[in-house]
């Protein structure tokens, strides 16, 4: 029996979710992404201790939902797989820029992106893609994907970007081997514009680091 894979286009439709109000008053503006097994609502708590009044942010929403630890209880979701990785990756960026478009933002703010865990692989791939004069990129315990290069991210020194690399003592996926090719990356990618901020932790958000960010 023979197989043959086909594609088609369609239209699809994802929420979003944002904390706060965009104002005048408003100072930053951070588009934060999930890791695996998150919706974007919840993500967002880890975010509610910043300033409201100065801080809005915006949470996409990664596509793919399944049921958690199979108990069809709670619902998480994923942004990419291993099948069909550059289809599903096109998807993904036309959703985030629909996102991006859809914001308006205002060129005043300060523009953070952030990205945790899986959310790290997403954030530079969008970056490499979009190419936003963005004031902070924040990976936060996640890998870069391997395909990038220095060119994709040499933007980021003309528009003085600070970009930080956060990571707990105690991440139970980054063991001595996977550090140590993660930081060959950080420095081809970002060479010494990258600051690397660990902490005693695991593979885990906390609030407090979050908030030493603005």
């Amino acid at each position: 029996m023979q197989t043959l894979e086909k594609k088609v286009s369609y239209t699809h439709t994802n929420t979003y979710e944002t904390l706060n109000t965009l104002t005048e008053n408003t100072k930053n503006i951070w588009l934060v992404f999930h890791g695996i097994g998150y919706l974007g609502r919840y993500f967002l708590k880890y975010f509610k201790d910043l300033n409201a009044e100065e801080n809005y942010i915006i949470a996409p929403q990664a596509p793919s939902k399944y049921y958690l630890n199979g108990k069809y209880v709670h619902v998480g979701a994923s942004w990419l797989t291993k099948e069909n990785t550059s289809l599903e990756l096109e998807n993904v960026n036309n959703y985030l820029d629909a996102v991006y478009e859809a914001e308006n933002l205002p060129e005043h703010c300060n523009l953070i992106l952030f990205g945790f865990s899986q959310g790290v692989s997403i954030v530079t791939r969008w970056l490499a893609h979009k190419k936003l004069a963005c004031r902070q990129l924040i990976l936060y315990a996640g890998g870069i994907p391997t395909e990038l290069k220095a060119s994709d991210f040499a933007f980021l020194e003309t528009n003085k970007s600070n970009v930080k690399v956060i990571i707990g003592h105690h991440d139970e996926y980054i063991n001595e081997e996977r550090m140590k090719v993660e930081m060959q990356k950080i420095k081809l990618l970002f060479k010494d514009r990258a600051e690397i901020m660990m902490f005693d932790g695991k593979h885990e958000v906390k609030k407090e680091i979050i908030n030493s960010l603005v």
